[in-house]
C-alpha cells in the first residue's frame, strides 16, 4: 500500500504548489514548512476537495485525480475535528462506517466506548480528537490525512496526545500524511519529514535523518538549528572539508555541497562543560553574553569572535556561567552540517 504522487501541481494567482513528487508508504510521513507553504493545499488535493492543474495521485496504481472524495478511500481528519453536532458520538461514528463490527472496534481501540452516547459538543478537546479520529477510521480507507490535528488543544493536553496518538498511528498499515506547524510534534510523531517551502517540496526522508542533515540553510533553521552561518571553503581533506564561518574556522565530516554554503551546528551539539580540547574537535574562543535558565535546561548565547552562537545546556552545567566569562566552546566535526546556503 502506497501513495505516489507524481508532478502535481495547483497554480492560483498568487501561489503555486509544485512540481512536487512525493511517495508516502505505510506510516506517518509529517508535513511542515511554514504558513503559505501549501500544506493544506496538498491535503486537499489528495482528499479530492480541490482538483490539479497538472500530476497524477495513485493508491495502489490507482489514479484519484477526477474522483470525487467519497470515492478515493481516503480518510480525513481536520483541524477542528468537523464532528457533526446534532449526532451522538455513536451516530458520528456509523455515519461513515464500512461495518458495525468496525465501529465497535475502533471505539475500543482509540478507548472511546464511554463517549458513545455523548454528543460532540460536551467532549473534552482530547476526546474530541480521538473520536474525530475514529470516524475517519471506521471508514476503513486506504490512505489517511490529519491537518494539524492538535493545533487547538492546550500545550500540556496536546503534549500528552501525540504520544498517545503515536501510538494508535503506529499500528495502521496504511499511509499517513501528517500535517503540523510543530517541529517537536512531527519529530514525534512522524517516521519520514516532508519539509515544504512556497509550494516547493524542499527536503524529505527519514526524521532523524531530516533533523540531523537538513542540507539547506532554510530547512535547518526552520527545523529549529538556531546556529546557521554563511560559509566558505577553505579546502577539502579525508576526512571533510575545512571552512571558513565568519571569524570561525570549522572542520567537518560533511562534503561540501555544489554553490554557496552555510554551516549549521545544533544548540546541543555544543560543549562547554566537558573537555572541548580534544584532538579531533573544532575548539572555539568565546565569552558568554546570555544565560537563560529555563525549566530543566538553559540556554547560553556565545559571542565567538563576530558570531554569535547559541548552545543548549543542562540547567545545573549553565548555572556555573556567568555573563562577560571567557570560555572554550567544543563541537565534533560530525557535528558540523553543511549545507547549501539558498532555500
Amino acid at each position: 500500500m502506497s501513495l505516489a504522487i507524481t508532478g502535481l501541481e495547483r497554480r492560483y494567482e498568487d501561489f503555486s504548489l509544485g512540481p512536487l513528487d512525493l511517495t508516502v508508504e505505510p506510516g506517518v510521513t509529517a508535513v511542515l514548512g511554514p504558513s503559505g507553504s501549501g500544506k493544506s493545499t496538498l491535503l486537499s488535493l489528495i482528499a479530492g476537495f480541490e482538483s490539479p492543474d497538472d500530476g497524477r495521485i495513485t493508491v495502489n496504481g490507482r489514479r484519484l485525480e477526477g474522483l470525487p472524495p467519497e470515492d478515493r478511500s481516503v480518510g480525513m481528519v481536520f483541524q477542528n475535528y468537523a464532528l457533526f453536532p446534532h449526532l451522538s458520538v455513536q451516530e458520528n461514528l456509523e455515519f461513515g462506517a464500512t461495518a458495525e463490527t468496525t465501529v465497535e472496534e475502533t471505539a475500543a481501540m482509540l478507548e472511546i466506548g464511554e463517549l458513545l452516547d455523548r454528543s460532540p459538543g460536551t467532549l473534552s478537546g482530547g476526546e474530541a480528537q480521538r473520536v474525530a479520529l475514529a470516524r475517519a477510521l471506521v471508514s476503513e480507507p486506504a490512505v489517511l490525512l490529519l491537518d494539524e490535528p492538535l493545533s487547538s488543544l492546550d500545550a500540556p493536553i496536546r503534549r500528552r496526545l501525540r504520544l498517545e496518538l503515536r501510538d494508535v498511528l503506529t499500528d495502521l498499515s496504511i499511509p499517513i500524511v501528517y500535517v503540523t506547524h510543530d517541529q517537536e510534534e512531527a519529530a514525534i510523531v512522524g517516521d519520514r519529514l516532508a519539509v515544504l517551502d512556497e509550494g516547493r517540496l524542499v527536503r524529505e526522508g527519514p526524521v532523524e535523518s531530516v533533523f540531523e542533515r537538513p542540507k539547506s540553510a532554510f530547512v535547518a533553521e526552520f527545523l529549529g538549528i538556531e546556529n546557521v552561518v554563511p560559509a566558505s571553503l577553505r579546502e577539502t581533506t579525508d576526512a571533510g572539508a575545512v571552512v571558513e564561518a565568519g571569524s570561525m574556522t570549522l572542520r567537518t565530516t560533511d562534503t561540501p555541497p555544489d554553490g554557496p554554503i552555510a554551516v549549521a551546528i545544533h544548540p546541543a551539539a555544543i560543549d562547554l562543560c566537558g573537555d572541548p580540547d580534544r584532538a579531533d574537535g573544532n575548539v572555539l574562543d568565546c565569552t558568554v553574553r546570555r544565560v537563560l535558565t529555563h525549566h530543566t535546561d538553559a540556554t547560553v548565547v556565545l559571542g565567538c569572535g563576530e558570531q554569535t552562537l547559541t548552545a543548549a545546556l543542562d540547567r545545573n552545567d549553565a548555572a556555573r556561567l556567568s555573563v562577560g566569562q571567557r570560555c572554550q566552546a567544543g563541537v565534533d566535526p560530525a557535528a558540523v552540517h553543511l549545507t547549501t546556503r539558498d532555500r
